[in-house]
């Protein structure tokens, strides 16, 4: 089971929130951020408030045409002491606007309500770019087996999502085969994902089968791979069978939305 509740997912939001503002305050406004080529810290902070205040305007407005997506971005304290409250408040926010049932854009096109696609985006955004302070601040970003499947189901959604060509034409494009299969499975919960390329593009189903590359380990660190957080050769708790270079041509043609 990859899904989480919207209570947990909420729950999440605000957790997570807390740890990157935490490593973004240790590791300091312009220290560089290896995992996000050209971001500096303050360029992440400035990302996760903003991101969180975008998306609560959107639901709380209830704007299901993308033509009048909100336009202003929220202003960001300079003072870095300020960013553990700013975070809060952002987290508190965009979790509060998440528990509302309404109808919103989806800019994934899928099945989901616009409410579960934000929700799961607003989480991807926090734990992917708490990833991300973690690392500028040296230390180590566990996250929730739970939490990392509901993730990756989240990351494949979009990789395969009716408007994916258009927004990375070039990535939607090299995910196309001639049926090579890629299988990830975790290791701590009760999930796998497999994945076939094919002429039209590529597919995932939640499922465990033979594939021509299998990758294995806790939820938290495929996440961290599939999403380019983590190398796939240096996660050493991950265990590979087959081809590998099919699993790194996937990692090389695929990202996190927003890096």
């Amino acid at each position: 089971m990859t899904e989480l509740s919207p209570e947990r997912a909420r729950q999440a939001i605000v957790d997570h929130t807390h740890r990157l503002a935490g490593a973004a305050t240790a590791a300091g406004p312009g220290t560089p951020v290896p995992t996000a080529p050209e971001w500096t810290v303050t360029d992440l902070v400035a990302h996760v408030g903003q991101t969180h205040h975008w998306v609560a305007d959107m639901i709380e407005r209830r704007i299901t045409d993308p033509a009048e997506l909100p336009t202003e971005m929220a202003g960001v304290p300079t003072d870095p002491g300020e960013w553990p409250a700013w975070l809060s408040r952002s987290a508190e926010r965009v979790a509060t606007a998440c528990a509302l049932d309404v109808p919103v854009f989806n800019a994934a096109g899928d099945e989901r309500s616009g409410t579960q696609f934000w929700r799961s985006t607003v989480l991807n955004e926090t734990v992917v770019h708490g990833a991300d302070a973690a690392n500028a601040a040296g230390r180590r970003l566990d996250v929730a087996s739970d939490i990392a499947a509901a993730l990756i189901t989240n990351h494949l959604a979009m990789l395969t999502s009716p408007t994916w060509e258009m927004r990375r034409p070039e990535s939607a494009h090299a995910l196309r085969g001639t049926g090579q299969t890629l299988q990830w499975q975790a290791s701590d919960v009760e999930a796998g994902w497999f994945i076939e390329r094919l002429p039209a593009g590529a597919t995932w189903h939640p499922a465990t089968r033979p594939a021509d590359v299998t990758v294995t380990g806790p939820a938290g660190s495929l996440l961290l791979i599939m999403t380019r957080r983590l190398p796939l050769t240096h996660a050493t708790d991950v265990d590979l069978d087959g081809d590998t270079a099919l699993a790194q041509h996937w990692l090389d043609n695929t990202a996190h939305v927003a890096d």
